[in-house]
């Protein structure tokens, strides 16, 4: 998506209430600043719901296409982030039941997930090789487990904007929670040298 920003108007830093509105008239420019202030939050919420997939870009790019086609849904429009947040995790979802899909018929092979881009080259190695299990064990939660867990754990969102973003209830997050959490010590106990903890969703 090209990008050019020649005619945002001068002289102070607009809202994303402001483009929002700027964007509903018809103002291009407008489309485009939204676009570079939320592109990086968006690629980083995507790429951490689904590090290995190859269509991580196209998801970025179809989440900013299906939202300003949506814009005019938008009730408030200073919430833009949070709402296109929600989109993203709304797709990347569908995404990964699909992928899930698409693996269980045999139609497509699991990829190994990028490691390399999760843990620091600077993490003891006792600390990579849990996370390694970790991030292991994650990658094979169901799709909307999975998805809950993220947003919890590496997202830190309040559990009723997990239900918000995810349009669920919150009793259904709580549930989602207790078996991705149930599953990953279950595993994690047959990984040796590990000292994580389990999470309560009181």
């Amino acid at each position: 998506m090209e990008m050019d920003l020649d005619e945002v108007p001068e002289g102070r830093e607009m809202s994303d209430a402001d483009l929002v509105r700027s964007a509903r008239e018809g103002e291009s420019w407008a489309l485009e600043a939204l676009y570079k202030r939320h592109a990086r939050m968006v690629n980083g919420m995507a790429w951490r719901l689904m590090p290995h997939d190859p269509e991580v870009e196209d998801l970025v790019q179809d989440v900013f296409i299906l939202a300003f086609d949506r814009l005019s849904r938008l009730e408030n429009p200073g919430a833009f982030r949070s709402w296109i947040g929600g989109i993203t995790i709304r797709q990347a979802h569908k995404k990964l039941r699909r992928r899930g899909l698409r693996q269980r018929l045999g139609l497509a092979r699991s990829e190994a997930v990028d490691l390399d881009r999760l843990i620091s080259p600077s993490t003891p190695p006792d600390a990579a090789a849990e996370l390694r299990a970790v991030y292991g064990i994650v990658d094979q939660l169901p799709a909307q487990e999975r998805v809950a867990l993220i947003l919890r754990r590496v997202e830190a969102l309040p559990l009723g904007e997990i239900a918000e973003q995810m349009g669920i209830s919150l009793a259904t997050v709580k549930r989602r929670l207790s078996a991705a959490e149930t599953r990953l010590q279950e595993n994690l106990a047959r990984v040796p040298r590990h000292s994580a903890k389990g999470g309560r969703y009181d």
